[in-house]
C-alpha cells in the first residue's frame, strides 16, 4: 500500500510503498482509513526540529488522526466488531503503570504515540488497540471524526473549569485555539475574545463563534480585555500559542481568583511574576496534556452528535493523500485551519 512515510532522519516524507498492516496481537483491530488530517506534530515531524529529531526513528508512517471503519479483529477483542465506525486516540496507553491505575491515562507513563512511536495512519489501513479507539455516531461525517484527537485537547482545556456565563479568553488561534473557541462557545461562555498574530487565523476564530478578536500586533491586549470585562479581567483563560509573552500575559489579563489552563509549549523557559500574578491573585494554574482517557470522548462525541458544537468552519483545505507536500506547507506557512486527508 501507499503511506506518508519519514523514510531518512531529515526533512521532507515520501510517499512510497510499505507492507499492508496486520494484526499481531489478539487486542488489535485492523481500520479501512476513510480521512485523516495532519497535526502540528506531523508537521514538526515533516520538518525535523530538534524534538523529531530526538525521539522519532525512520522509517516511520507518519499520521494519528483518523476516522475509518473496522475491517478485521483480533481474538481477544470484546468491543468492536467488523464495519464499525470508529477514530484513534493517539495516545497508546499501558494501562498498567501508576497514573493508568489512577485513571489518569492521559499521562501514562509508557505512552506510545501512533505515528510517533509506532506506524501511524497516513495510509490507507492502520492496526491499532481495541483500548485506543473509539466508536463515532454515523451522524459525524469522517472530514469530522477524524479530528476528534486535537478537538479532544481544546475540550478538555476549555471544559477543565466552569465555562457557563463566563469571560473566556483564548491565546492562540491554531487548530486547537479555534476549537476552543467552539468549546467555549457551546458550552454557554458569555464572551470569547481571541488573539493571534495572524489576521487569517483571527478570521478563523470569529468563524468559530468568538465575540471579540485581537491581533496582538497590532493591538494591546488588556485594555480589550479590560473593555469586555468591566474592568475585571476574563473569567477563564486558554494559552495554546506557548508564545512564552502570552504565557506571561495569560496571568496579568485573569481577573483575581479565575483561572488560567496552559496548553501551549514553550520553546524556552518563561519568566513569571508569581506572586503578583498568581498567588496574590489566587489564580488556578492547570498544565493541561492531551485528552481525559475516556471522559473527554464521552463528552467530545456528544457535542459532535448533538449538533451543538460547530467545528466545520475549521476544515479549510481536503486533499488527496498524494498532495501531501502541499498539505505540510500550508502548515508551515500558516494559511490554513485543519487539512484532511479524504480518503474513502
Amino acid at each position: 500500500m501507499k503511506a506518508i512515510v519519514k523514510t531518512t532522519a531529515g526533512p521532507g516524507a515520501s510517499l512510497i510503498d510499505v507492507p499492508e498492516p496486520q494484526i499481531t496481537r489478539p487486542d488489535q483491530i485492523k481500520i479501512k482509513l476513510l480521512a485523516t488530517s495532519i497535526c502540528g506534530t506531523d508537521y514538526h515531524i515533516y520538518a525535523w526540529d530538534g524534538w523529531s529529531a530526538g525521539r522519532v526513528r525512520p522509517p516511520r508512517v507518519l499520521g494519528h488522526e483518523f476516522a475509518g471503519e473496522v475491517v478485521e479483529v483480533g481474538e481477544d477483542v470484546d468491543r468492536f466488531k467488523i464495519g464499525d465506525y470508529v477514530s484513534g486516540e493517539s495516545h497508546h496507553v499501558c494501562g498498567s503503570c501508576a497514573q493508568c491505575l489512577r485513571n489518569e491515562y492521559h499521562v501514562c507513563a509508557n505512552t506510545r504515540i501512533l505515528g510517533v512511536d509506532v506506524d501511524g495512519c497516513f495510509a490507507p489501513y492502520v492496526v491499532v488497540p481495541q483500548r485506543s479507539a473509539w466508536k463515532n455516531d454515523r451522524s459525524v461525517p469522517p472530514r469530522l471524526a477524524c479530528i476528534q484527537d486535537p478537538l479532544g485537547n481544546a475540550v478538555h482545556a476549555t471544559l477543565a473549569g466552569e465555562v457557563v456565563g463566563c469571560t473566556v479568553a483564548v491565546l492562540g488561534c491554531g487548530p486547537i485555539g479555534i476549537f476552543a473557541v467552539a468549546v467555549a462557545q457551546a458550552a454557554g461562555a458569555s464572551h470569547v475574545i481571541a488573539t493571534d498574530t495572524s489576521d487569517y487565523r483571527l478570521d478563523l476564530a470569529v468563524a468559530l463563534g468568538a465575540d471579540t478578536v485581537c491581533n496582538v500586533t497590532r493591538q494591546e491586549l488588556g485594555p480589550v480585555v479590560l473593555d469586555k470585562t468591566g474592568g475585571q479581567g476574563v473569567d477563564v483563560v486558554l494559552e495554546m500559542s506557548g508564545a512564552p509573552s502570552a504565557i506571561q500575559q495569560a496571568m496579568q489579563i485573569c481577573r483575581t481568583g479565575g483561572r488560567v489552563s496552559l496548553m501551549g509549549i514553550p520553546s524556552r523557559p518563561v519568566e513569571l511574576r508569581v506572586a503578583e500574578d498568581i498567588i496574590f491573585k489566587g489564580i488556578t494554574v492547570q498544565g493541561i496534556v492531551g485528552r481525559r482517557l475516556y471522559e473527554t470522548w464521552h463528552t467530545m462525541s456528544a457535542l459532535l452528535a448533538s449538533g451543538r458544537l460547530n467545528i466545520e468552519p475549521a476544515i479549510t483545505h481536503s486533499m488527496p493523500l498524494a498532495d501531501f507536500d502541499r498539505g505540510m506547507s500550508l502548515m508551515r506557512d500558516g494559511l490554513c485551519g485543519k487539512v484532511v486527508f479524504e480518503m474513502g
